[in-house]
C-alpha cells in the first residue's frame, strides 16, 4: 500500500515556528509538523546550530561496553560545536529489543533514534501511522553534506527510499568491501607439506587431500577432523564448494541475482548435484558431524584444541579459528576451479550501505535542527570520528593528513576500545573516503587485499542489494521466509549425512512451492527491479 506523504515547507515563519505539512499515515488528510526551531535561535548554515542551548532526546541502541555517550570525547565535542545537548536515552541492543515496541506505541516519544535498532518492517509500520516522519523534504533544506551525497550516489538514495518514495531514517556507510565474501576456506598447510601435498587448486586435489589427512591422520591422534563448518553461519559456510561442486553460487540467504534476475538457489539442479556429492564425502569420513549441529563456541573451539586436530574450516579469519600462535599454520585456499574449470565466488547480501542510523518521530518540536546534527555526523571527518572514535585517542593524521588509527593500549582489543569511544550513528566513510581522509584498520586493510585479489575477480553473482520492502511485501514473504529457511536446513543436514537426495528433491522442491517460495521470490524480485528504477 503506497501512502502519500509530502513533506514541504510553507515558507513562511509565522511566531518564530517553521511550518511543515505532510499526509497523515493511511489518511487522507494532511497533519501540520509545526518547527520551532528559530525560538533557540536557528542557523541555518554553519555551527553552532543554534545561538540558544536545544536540548533533545535520542533513544536507540548502543555497543554493550560503551558508556553513557555524553561521557564521549567526541560527543562533548559535537555538543560544543552545535550548542544542541542530547538526553541519550540508547541502551544495549538486547534490551533495547524487549522496550522498543513499549516506546513506539507510547505516547512519550524521544525525538529520535539514534542507532535505532528499527527492523525494516518496524520501519514501514511506524513511518505509515505517521509515528516516523518523512524527512528527504529536511534533507533537502537542512542537511548539505547529506544531499550532495545523496545526488553524487544515486543507489545509497535508493537504499534509503522506502516502497512509497519517502525516506524515514538515515544511512550508516561502511564501504572497506570486506562483507561480500566472508566464507573463506582455510587448510593446514603443514600438514600439506608434511604430507607432500601441494595446495590445492581445484575441487578434486582439496577432496584428496582432505581424504590423505583422514586415511593417514595428520594429525596423529586418531581424530582428525578433515573438514568442519556451519551451515547457515554468516562466514561460516560452505557456499564456495557448493558452486564448485554445482556450478551455483549460493549464501546465507539463498537468495543471489544473476543478470538482474532474482534467484532462489536450493531449488537448482547444481545445488542438488553439490548436495549429492557432499553427501559422498561425508561417507568417506571427510564432513565433521558436529558441522551441522554445532553452535560458534563450540566450532571456534575445535580450531583452539590442545592438540590440532583440524583440517580444514571457513570463517571470516583465520587467527579467530585457530589463535595467533597456530595461525601460520593454515592458509586460505584459492577459490577452486570446479565444474567445467571454472573457479566462483560466492557472493553475499550482506551490505555495506545500512538503513536504520537515524530517525525523527513527530514528537520532535525542532526537526530542522534535528536534520543538521545529524548532518555535521556526515561530514567525512565526523564519520571517521563516529565510527572509531576522536582525533587523538583513536585516531591521528599521519604526514599526507590522512586519518590513522592509533594502537589500542596492550590488554585491550581495537574492537573493545572502538565500543567505549565511538558513538556510531548516521555517517558516511565511503570508498572514496577510504582514500583521502581515514585509512582502513590494519587488519581491514589486510582483508581489503585479501578480497580484492582472491575473491572479487571470481564472483559468480551479484549480491541482493539493500532494498527496502513495502509493509504488504514484508508481511507477503515472513511466513514463507520462515517455511523455507527450515526446509532448506532441515534437508540440506539430512542429505549430506544420510543421503536420499536422488528420490526425495521432486517432493522437496514440490514443498518449497505450496510454502510459497515462487511468491516469495517474485516479491524480491518486484522491489530489486523497484531499487534498479530508483538507482
Amino acid at each position: 500500500m503506497a501512502f502519500s506523504r509530502k513533506l514541504a515547507a510553507l515558507g513562511a515563519v509565522l511566531a518564530g515556528t517553521l511550518m511543515f505539512t505532510a499526509c497523515a499515515g493511511g489518511g487522507s488528510g494532511t497533519t501540520e509538523i509545526k518547527d520551532a526551531s528559530a525560538d533557540f535561535g536557528f542557523q541555518e548554515t554553519g555551527l553552532p546550530i543554534v545561538s540558544k542551548q536545544l536540548d533533545l532526546t535520542f533513544s536507540g541502541t548502543k555497543a554493550a561496553l560503551a558508556p553513557d555517550y555524553n561521557t564521549m570525547t567526541v560527543v562533548k565535542e559535537w555538543e560544543k560545536a552545535t550548542n544542541v545537548h542530547i538526553n541519550w536515552e540508547n541502551l544495549p541492543e538486547t534490551v533495547f529489543q524487549e522496550k522498543k515496541n513499549l516506546i513506539l506505541a507510547s505516547g512519550d516519544l524521544p525525538d529520535a533514534f539514534f542507532n535505532t535498532g528499527l527492523t525494516d518492517a518496524e520501519i514501514a509500520t511506524y513511518s505509515a501511522s505517521g509515528t516516523l516522519i518523512p524527512l528527504e523534504g529536511l534533507i533537502e533544506k537542512n542537511a548539505p553534506n547529506l544531499s550532495k551525497l545523496l545526488s553524487d550516489r544515486p543507489e545509497i538514495k535508493a537504499a534509503i527510499t522506502s516502497s512509497d518514495g519517502h525516506i524515514y531514517s538515515l544511512p550508516s556507510i561502511e564501504e572497506l568491501g570486506l562483507v561480500q565474501f566472508p566464507n573463506e576456506l582455510a587448510i593446514n598447510t603443514s600438514w600439506l607439506k608434511k604430507l607432500n601435498i601441494p595446495m590445492p587448486k581445484t575441487v578434486d586435489e582439496f577432496h584428496d587431500a582432505l581424504l590423505a589427512f583422514k586415511t593417514r591422520d595428520a594429525s596423529g591422534t586418531g581424530k582428525t577432523i578433515p573438514l568442519s563448518f556451519m551451515p547457515g553461519s554468516w562466514c561460516g559456510d560452505i557456499v564456495d564448494l557448493i558452486a564448485a561442486l554445482g556450478g551455483v553460487p549460493d549464501n546465507m540467504d539463498h537468495r543471489i541475482v544473476q543478470d538482474d534476475k532474482v534467484i532462489f538457489t536450493p531449488t537448482q539442479d547444481g545445488y542438488k548435484k553439490a548436495i549429492q556429492t557432499l553427501h559422498e564425502w561425508y561417507q568417506e569420513g571427510l564432513i565433521d558431524p558436529e558441522s551441522f549441529s554445532q553452535d560458534d563456541k563450540a566450532y571456534l573451539a575445535k580450531g583452539k584444541a590442545a592438540t590440532e586436530n583440524l583440517g580444514s574450516f571457513v570463517w571470516w579469519e583465520i587467527p579467530e579459528m585457530v589463535g595467533a600462535n597456530r595461525a601460520s599454520n593454515y592458509a586460505l585456499v584459492p577459490v577452486l576451479e570446479g565444474v567445467n574449470g571454472k573457479r566462483i565466488a560466492s557472493q553475499s547480501n550482506n551490505q555495506e550501505i545500512a538503513r536504520g542510523a537515524f530517525a525523527i518521530t513527530r514528537n520532535n518540536k525542532y526537526p530542522a535542527a534535528t536534520m543538521r546534527w545529524a548532518d555535521n555526523l556526515y561530514d567525512p571527518i565526523q564519520s571517521a570520528q563516529a565510527n572509531w572514535g576522536p582525533i587523538g585517542e583513536t585516531l591521528q593524521k599521519d604526514a599526507t593528513g590522512l586519518l590513522t588509527q592509533i594502537p589500542a593500549p596492550a590488554g585491550t582489543s581495537e574492537g573493545e576500545r572502538r565500543q567505549k569511544v565511538a558513538p556510531g550513528g548516521p555517517k558516511a566513510n565511503t570508498a572514496e573516503n577510504f582514500t583521502t581522509v581515514v585509512a582502513p584498520e590494519p587488519r581491514a586493510a589486510e582483508r581489503q587485499k585479501t578480497v580484492n585479489e582472491l575473491y572479487k575477480p571470481f564472483a559468480g553473482n551479484d549480491g541482493y542489494p539493500p532494498v527496502a520492502l513495502s509493509n504488504e511485501e514484508l508481511q507477503q514473504i515472513s511466513t514463507i521466509q520462515t517455511d523455507t529457511t527450515s526446509l532448506v536446513k532441515q534437508n540440506m543436514a539430512k542429505w549430506i549425512v544420510s543421503g536420499g537426495i536422488e528420490k526425495e528433491w521432486d517432493g522437496y522442491v514440490s514443498q518449497l512451492q505450496n510454502v510459497g517460495v515462487d511468491k516469495m521470490i517474485e516479491v524480491y524480485q518486484q522491489a530489486y527491479d523497484r531499487y534498479k528504477n530508483n538507482s
